[in-house]
């Protein structure tokens, strides 16, 4: 099973921007797709977005055209840039990995994604 380390998050005013990173320690990065989710308190688990091996991307609505996710496979590492944020992103981010035989995952099936880890606060607020 890949061990993910999510990084990147931190406290930002409405508007700016924050890069969250996501190390992992697979062998062979390249044979999984990468997700974002995040989790605001007393809200359920929400997909942000996905990179599948092939660079092919897929978005929440909520983020579309202001977040963007990408991967390094050299650096074993997914990134998702946040630009433009809001308060209602506020929320406790995590990354997630699916080893990808054929087709793209479905995203918002996250029983089929791996263990969680702590993930990273991100905090948009004045």
């Amino acid at each position: 099973q890949v061990r993910l380390v999510e990084s990147g998050g931190g406290l930002v005013q409405p508007g700016g921007s924050l890069r969250l990173s996501c190390a992992a320690s697979a062998s062979i990065f390249g044979l999984y797709a990468m997700g974002w989710f995040r989790q605001a308190p007393g809200k359920e688990r929400e997909f942000v977005a996905g990179i599948t091996r092939g660079d092919t991307t897929d978005y929440g609505e909520s983020v579309k055209g202001r977040f963007t996710i990408s991967r390094d496979n050299a650096k074993n590492t997914a990134y998702l840039q946040m630009d433009s944020l809001k308060p209602e992103d506020t929320a406790v981010y995590y990354c997630n990995a699916r080893v990808q035989l054929t087709f793209a995952p479905k995203w918002t099936d996250f029983d089929d994604f791996g263990s969680w880890g702590q993930g990273t606060q991100v905090t948009v607020s004045s």
